[in-house]
């Protein structure tokens, strides 16, 4: 008999480091640290701490599922570059797993916090995007769902790794980052040094 596939999800799209190890149906491992910044030191050795405590090692994965956004940019940057260089080394598939898709649940309208009193939403028969938070509510409300958007909701990279598992076998692009918004980042307003020939 075939063993369970053994996965691995992650999430850095918010103020956090999520992971979480899934053998079939069962979580190994999983941990949920909040942090603002440092996603991209606290990451790796955060997979191997989650891996070491379920006894298993990176050559015994099968899949890798990673959180693509929406949120924010770099924190989003982090888990996908991490992903596509980990399932390269390891000769693996990786899953890209949208917010929403992570965070859907029946009566809930899947929604992520998002700068200035707005949110990132997926409206039924919609198209994800950003829009004022009021707005989100307010269609929930018309179509008898709930509204809680969370950042960083229990539960997020297991729902990643589990979509994993169930897309492995699936022919599938390498993740990319799923942006709704422009970067918040405006252009240098310094002028260039003037290069001088000779």
């Amino acid at each position: 008999m075939t063993a369970e596939p053994l996965v691995l999800g992650f999430d850095t799209s918010a103020a956090h480091c999520a992971a979480a190890l899934l053998r079939g149906d069962s979580v190994l491992a999983e941990a949920l640290e909040p942090m603002a910044r440092g996603q991209a030191e606290r990451l790796l050795p955060l997979l191997e701490e989650v891996l070491a405590s379920a006894g298993c090692t990176w050559a015994q994965l099968d899949a890798i599922g990673v959180g693509i956004g929406p949120g924010n940019f770099t924190g989003i940057r982090i888990a996908v570059s991490a992903a596509r260089g980990l399932a390269l080394g390891l000769e693996i598939p990786t899953v890209g797993v949208d917010g929403f898709e992570a965070r859907a649940t029946k009566d809930t309208l899947p929604a992520i916090p998002a700068p200035r009193d707005q949110v990132y939403a997926a409206l039924p028969d919609q198209a994800p995007r950003l829009m004022p938070r009021q707005e989100a509510e307010d269609a929930a409300r018309g179509a008898g769902l709930a509204f809680a958007p969370e950042a960083s909701p229990a539960g997020l990279a297991e729902a990643i790794a589990r979509i994993a598992a169930a897309r492995m076998g699936e022919d599938l692009a390498p993740p990319a980052p799923l942006y709704l918004r422009a970067a918040d980042a405006a252009p240098s307003r310094d002028v260039p040094p003037q290069l001088i020939d000779g």
